[in-house]
């Protein structure tokens, strides 16, 4: 477990940028305890300071996770952003999506959010900008890329995408068996 390098960290923090915006200085700098970003075996993990410290007894090697995974960085040293990162996405999220009840399983399934599925959007949200998606009673199910800015997004057609698919709470009944 070692600290993010300075373009390791540059690379997590514009993807987390995408997402929460200047809201990252909250997940830092928490009024109960500071919490940090720290690296082991490629995933970066969110943790408090205090069991960061506490867990310098045990080896790197036995090791295995340790607070809230946020992503991994891949081969080629681009950040993918984990589903287990997700409660932390929606409390400090930029801008967000609300899918009506029938949008909502097409999106658990890993199918991109088409505008007849949208119930509500925050105003004024750019292209190509990273959306936590909300079923309509405001839980979380997952996160994407906004595919239109809100301005474009009334004027497509009902079958048009409005979010592309990056994660969402269906992955770890999808994943489920590469892990065993």
């Amino acid at each position: 477990m070692r600290p993010l390098t300075d373009d390791e960290t540059k690379v997590f923090f514009e993807k987390l940028t995408k997402y929460i915006g200047r809201n990252i200085i909250h997940l830092i700098d928490r009024p109960d305890e500071p919490y940090c970003f720290r690296l082991q075996k490629d995933r970066v993990y969110y943790v408090s300071e205090s069991i960061m410290r506490k867990t310098t007894a045990i080896g790197r090697q036995n090791l295995i996770s340790l607070g809230v995974c946020f992503g991994k960085f891949t081969k080629t040293g681009k950040f993918r952003m984990h589903i287990t990162a997700l409660p932390s996405l929606a409390q400090y999220a930029k801008y967000k999506v609300w899918v009506k009840p029938n949008g909502e399983m097409p999106f658990l399934y890993g199918n991109h959010v088409v505008k007849a599925h949208i119930g509500r959007v925050t105003e004024d949200m750019p292209e190509h900008q990273g959306v936590v998606i909300f079923n309509m009673a405001d839980v979380p199910l997952g996160f994407g890329v906004s595919a239109r800015s809100t301005v474009d997004m009334r004027k497509v057609d009902p079958t048009g995408i409005a979010v592309f698919h990056q994660s969402d709470n269906g992955e770890y009944l999808r994943e489920e068996d590469a892990l065993f």
